[in-house]
């Protein structure tokens, strides 16, 4: 499943570049694939996900490096979502200084051989 890290430190901005990247004009717009988003914290007001919010399977956690304090949180509701098979999915974090971690964890087993990491986005 293509995977895309998208890390920026306000919320909104983050769910807006994931917005973004769902509404690409080169992809098919009567499909969308099924798209799973893992998103730290909670933005103020609205999401520009809302749009998409009968083709979405968006997740929440608290805010804290998923790498460090997030670990068992994010494997419990990553797996979770992998038992749903989307095409795609999209990790929302709010640092990018463990980024290089949480990558690392993504190409380890099992997660390996269900992934594939893209290019990250900046929000």
């Amino acid at each position: 499943m293509t995977t895309t890290l998208v890390t920026g430190a306000l919320a909104q901005a983050r769910e807006a570049a994931i917005a973004a990247a769902l509404a690409d004009p080169a992809a098919d717009p009567h499909r969308l694939p099924s798209t799973a988003i893992i998103l730290e914290g909670l933005a103020p007001g609205s999401s520009p996900l809302d749009a998409f919010h009968d083709r979405l399977q968006p997740a929440r956690i608290a805010p804290g490096c998923l790498c460090c304090t997030g670990n068992l949180v994010l494997r419990v509701t990553l797996n979770r979502l992998l038992r749903q098979r989307p095409e795609r999915l999209f990790i929302g974090v709010a640092r990018g200084e463990h980024l290089d971690q949480l990558r690392s964890w993504l190409q380890s087993e099992p997660y390996d051989q269900l992934l594939r990491l893209t290019d990250d986005i900046q929000a």
